[in-house]
C-alpha cells in the first residue's frame, strides 16, 4: 500500500467510534458515511471542494436523482469496480432501482476486506467487506491529488 492510501486509511481509522449523527462531520462528536469522507478529505487535502447542501435520509431516492455519485464523479478519480485497494471510497445502492446512498473507505483488501464507514445506529465501523455488501458495489473511486493507484 501507498503512503498515501496508508494516510487515507489511517485517518478513516481515527473517526471509529464517532457516533452517527446525520448531516454532522466533527470526528469524535458526529458523522454520517459523507461526514466521513468529508472529514477524511479535510484532514488530508485541505478545504472541502464545495459547500454540501442539506439532504434527507432518503437521498435523492423520491426523484431518483444520483447526486451522491455525481458529487463523487466531480471531486474523485473513477475507478474499475475490480480495481480493488485500501483507500478506495466504495459507492453502494442499498436497494435494487434505488439511487446509491451509502459510501465508506476500503481498509483491507485480500483475504479478509473490510471497510469504514459511519453506519445508523452503529456510528463509524469497521465492517467486513462481505458478499451482502460488495453486492452493493456500485462504484469505486480514489482520492485526487496523489491518492490513486
Amino acid at each position: 500500500m501507498t503512503e498515501a492510501r496508508e494516510d487515507v486509511v489511517a485517518e478513516a481509522r481515527r473517526w471509529i467510534g464517532t457516533p452517527y449523527v446525520h448531516q454532522c462531520s466533527l470526528n469524535g462528536a458526529g458523522a454520517d458515511c459523507l461526514g466521513l469522507l468529508r472529514g477524511v478529505w479535510r484532514a488530508l487535502l485541505g478545504a472541502e471542494p464545495e459547500p454540501v447542501p442539506p439532504y434527507s435520509r432518503d437521498w435523492s431516492e423520491p426523484r431518483g436523482e444520483e447526486q451522491l455519485w455525481a458529487a463523487a464523479r466531480r471531486h474523485l478519480q473513477r475507478k474499475e469496480i475490480g480495481d480493488a485497494a485500501a483507500g478506495d471510497v466504495l459507492l453502494f445502492r442499498m436497494r435494487a432501482g434505488s439511487v446509491a446512498k451509502h459510501l465508506g473507505i476500503v481498509a483491507e483488501t485480500g483475504e479478509t476486506p473490510s471497510f469504514v464507514h459511519a453506519y445508523s445506529g452503529h456510528g463509524v465501523v469497521e465492517s467486513p467487506l462481505s458478499a451482502p455488501w460488495r453486492r452493493r458495489i456500485v462504484a469505486r473511486f480514489a482520492f485526487p491529488g496523489g491518492f490513486e493507484q
